[in-house]
């Protein structure tokens, strides 16, 4: 198909072996590596696809799929809603069409293949997979990470979790988000350990699972964990020395104990970015407000933006140390200059990175974080800003202002929601059909409370 040393490519699959077999039979060949999400938006695929120079993207077919290029977004742009359709506006054609489309051979993946020149300032990087994430402003922003980044990663997990080959892994976290592709991917692939893959979240189904395979290792979120706490008939798990790890969200004291109570195994509070890999995380489990004490190989510090010491317990921005981090992205961010010191996701001239995080460390060198610098959030693991949000819901004709935050339910974990000043009559319905079809699911309000002002 033409795709050689240094091509990038995506992959556009949910968790799934095929996304395994591609990602290893990618690194034979020495490309690059680019997951991206099956559910992206219109607005946001068009984003990636124009930093991310792909010589190629592999998808699923989709219901209804002819094999023809279509005239309006390629077919996989469109975002999975769940609710009964509604009439759009035809969507602008993309700029982006495949020269080709073939099927790979022994499956039902398609790939489109594109003439894209490899960015000049990256070549004879030793570039090894692209994960996107949010920039500073919301667009996204791909992370470029090379092996020894991902080396790195890896020895930090096998030392701190004491990973083994006899582990068994079970990855319901997409293995396109960072999250699920180092606690998932790398930590097996590394250490020989049994990975299981799961592509559809069933409580039930991921019970049962957890159960019958004896998993030792399970990376989720507060909201995975929620629902499986309200699984009923749950019976206690006897499987020793299991690491059960949250992460992208705090994790509420309700879901915890919650969980405790009913598998018997303690939640373990984890810190994790895109940039930086594994960060910290709470190995007792006993205090879920903390992320605890930082991975092996990994530094972290609350020292004021200018990098000055302040005493423990005091808040301040978060920074990190590591082999792990990466400090390549396409593109390439204009960040805007602060007066207080290093801007948000810079480092400093003794490699410390500013993450953008705000924090505290305690006498005992716990990690507890308190929010963000900016108005990024997490929802689902995943990086989102509220003005992004915010733009789109005023995007709507009869919407006159908005304004978007995230709440956290103590048993669902966290979701966007948004207070609407209506320009004209409009139901809540049709400003989230809106929403979803044009920014990733994860980031459409799940409630909208109509008000004069705010």
């Amino acid at each position: 198909m033409g795709i050689a040393s240094r091509s990038w490519v995506g992959l556009m699959l949910g968790n799934v072996p095929d996304f395994v077999i591609l990602a290893l039979a990618l690194s034979k060949i020495d490309a690059v590596v680019v997951p991206l999400d099956p559910t992206l938006g219109n607005r946001e695929l068009e984003m990636m696809l124009e930093a991310a120079p792909l010589r190629a993207l592999i998808t699923r077919p989709r219901g209804g799929d002819t094999g023809q290029v279509p005239a309006g977004p390629p077919f996989y742009a469109n975002p999975v809603v769940t609710r009964p359709p509604v009439v759009a506006r035809p969507s602008p054609p993309s700029k982006f069409v495949p020269e080709n489309r073939r099927r790979l051979q022994g499956t039902l993946l398609t790939c489109s293949l594109y003439k894209r020149t490899p960015l000049a300032s990256l070549i004879g990087s030793d570039a090894t997979i692209v994960q996107f994430t949010a920039s500073v402003g919301g667009d996204p922003k791909g992370v470029i990470r090379t092996t020894e980044n991902l080396e790195a990663a890896a020895k930090s997990m096998g030392e701190t979790l004491d990973i083994t080959d006899a582990d068994r892994v079970l990855c319901t976290v997409p293995l396109h988000h960072s999250y699920g592709f180092d606690f998932g991917l790398v930590a097996a692939l590394a250490h020989g350990a049994t990975l299981f893959l799961e592509d559809e979240i069933s409580p039930k189904r991921i019970t049962k699972l957890l159960r019958e395979q004896s998993v030792d290792l399970f990376p989720g979120n507060p909201g995975l964990f929620g629902s499986l706490a309200r699984v009923p008939t749950v019976k206690p798990l006897r499987i020793g020395g299991a690491r059960y790890l949250s992460s992208g969200s705090r994790m509420p004291t309700g879901i915890a104990e919650s969980f405790y109570q009913r598998f018997g195994i303690r939640l373990l509070s984890c810190y994790h970015s895109t940039q930086g890999g594994p960060l910290a995380i709470d190995r007792a489990g006993k205090d879920p407000e903390t992320v605890g004490k930082p991975f092996a190989g990994v530094e972290l510090r609350v020292v004021t933006p200018a990098g000055d010491k302040i005493a423990p317990g005091e808040t301040g921005p978060i920074w990190l140390r590591s082999n792990s981090l990466s400090m390549l992205c396409v593109p390439k961010m204009h960040l805007p200059k602060r007066d207080d010191g290093v801007p948000i996701g810079e480092i400093d001239r003794d490699k410390w990175f500013r993450t953008g995080d705000v924090g505290q460390i305690d006498r005992g060198g716990k990690l507890t974080i308190t929010g963000r610098e900016d108005d990024l959030v997490k929802v689902d693991g995943k990086r989102l800003a509220l003005g992004e949000v915010e733009g789109c819901l005023e995007a709507f004709p009869k919407v006159k202002a908005a304004q978007a935050r995230v709440i956290t339910d103590d048993m669902g974990g966290p979701m966007v929601v948004a207070k609407v000043v209506r320009a004209g009559l409009c139901k809540a319905e049709d400003i989230i059909d809106h929403c979803a079809r044009n920014l990733a699911p994860y980031k459409v309000p799940r409630q909208i409370e109509f008000c004069e002002r705010f």
